[in-house]
């Protein structure tokens, strides 16, 4: 992989060890480190999550909920602070989420969510790529690919 910026590198590997934990012992468990804080934390601009969570504009969000519900054998639960308004499922993988229908970017149809470590960077490298920034945010973001596909993007909480 080449890197366009060495320092930011070294800033992910730093960070990707703070976060578990480990000391490198040696120059071959610091190469490691550095490939493993690549894999997990990816280079800033770029997405490095699967997608997290599947987002649903409502007309009537209790006919939504129950329909989702009893399909998908989930509780939508009301969102806790700062996670914006509606109702999103919890635990491990990703989540579905619904919200009242609204006249904003992300209220005319389901958006899939990609979570990244720098939304700055990862708007820039959006527009370098083709894509169009439709609503940029610090911790969430709607674009569109180079299609015209619509997608969100979530800021990653510090872990």
């Amino acid at each position: 992989m080449g890197y366009e910026n060495s320092s930011t590198l070294l800033t992910c590997t730093f960070e990707f060890l703070y976060r578990t934990g480990r000391v490198p012992s040696s120059a071959r468990s610091a190469r490691r480190a550095r490939q493993e804080a690549v894999a997990h934390l990816g280079y800033p601009g770029r997405v490095a999550s699967p997608i997290r969570l599947v987002e649903f504009p409502a007309d009537e969000p209790a006919r939504a909920r129950r329909f989702w519900t009893e399909l998908m054998g989930v509780r939508l639960d009301a969102r806790g602070d700062g996670e914006g308004d509606g109702w999103q499922t919890g635990g491990e993988g990703p989540a579905l989420g619904l919200h009242q229908r609204g006249t904003g970017p992300g209220d005319r149809m389901s958006l899939p969510y990609f979570f990244v470590s720098d939304m700055k960077a990862t708007l820039n490298r959006v527009r370098e790529l083709g894509g169009e920034v439709i609503h940029p945010g610090e911790r969430w973001s709607v674009c569109r690919d180079s299609e015209g596909s619509s997608f969100g993007l979530g800021l990653d909480a510090p872990r």
